[in-house]
């Protein structure tokens, strides 16, 4: 084996003990472009039409699957959640809903493209997905109360959190009416009223993560 294949082969070695240990590598935001792109086209509709939707929609084709990314950025040393912003107080993971029979990494993919991905871009397969960091129930849809049990009789929604692992540079193109923000794992975990109960729980799910900060 050539220099360069024993080089190759040591580096995977590492990658792999790494990620047996649980370490995460972390970059820089600076690293990252982010651009815009057309704006998304939400359903304005009362609260009671769209409860009724959604029951509508779980009588035609059952549970209800919910699949969000966590990504993450280094600023000011710091790990940084990468969440999108409507209205400027709405906050979700990239993701979204499942379409019927489809599976949970494949939604994921199409929908980090649709939010995140230039129009036309064919990088649904680039996107590195680890594992699934939770699993929360949801028993209705008149409240958001979600359970991380699976044990809710009739639940209507799953929400399942994957880890995603971003590459060292990526551009990012964001619909016009959200916009991309990284906010550090700390504030997150103080402000459960701001970001919900499923992305205030995220600094404690990955507390079992070493970060490798990378590029500081």
């Amino acid at each position: 084996m050539g220099d360069d294949g024993h080089v190759n082969a040591m580096e995977d070695d590492e990658a792999s003990a790494a990620e047996q240990r649980g370490d995460i590598d972390i970059y820089p935001l600076r690293n990252y472009f982010f651009g815009s792109k057309e704006a998304l086209l939400f359903k304005n509709e009362a609260l009671a039409d769209r409860v009724q939707r959604m029951n509508s929609n779980y009588a035609a084709y059952g549970l209800r699957t919910y699949v969000g990314a966590v990504l993450l950025v280094e600023l000011f040393k710091h790990p940084h959640l990468l969440l999108l912003r409507l209205r400027n107080s709405i906050f979700k993971l990239p993701g979204g809903r499942l379409r019927p029979n489809e599976s949970d990494l494949d939604g994921l993919r199409r929908k980090l493209s649709s939010k995140l991905s230039a129009i036309g871009a064919s990088d649904a397969s680039d996107w590195e997905i680890g594992e699934c960091l939770g699993m929360w129930w949801r028993p209705d849809f008149e409240t958001f109360d979600p359970h991380l049990s699976s044990n809710v009789k009739g639940a209507k929604e799953c929400t399942k959190l994957f880890l995603v692992k971003l590459p060292e540079n990526r551009e990012f193109f964001v619909p016009k009416n959200l916009k991309l923000i990284a906010v550090p794992l700390c504030q997150i975990q103080k402000s459960h009223e701001t970001y919900g109960p499923v992305i205030s729980s995220i600094p404690q799910l990955l507390s079992k993560f070493s970060f490798n900060i990378i590029g500081t």
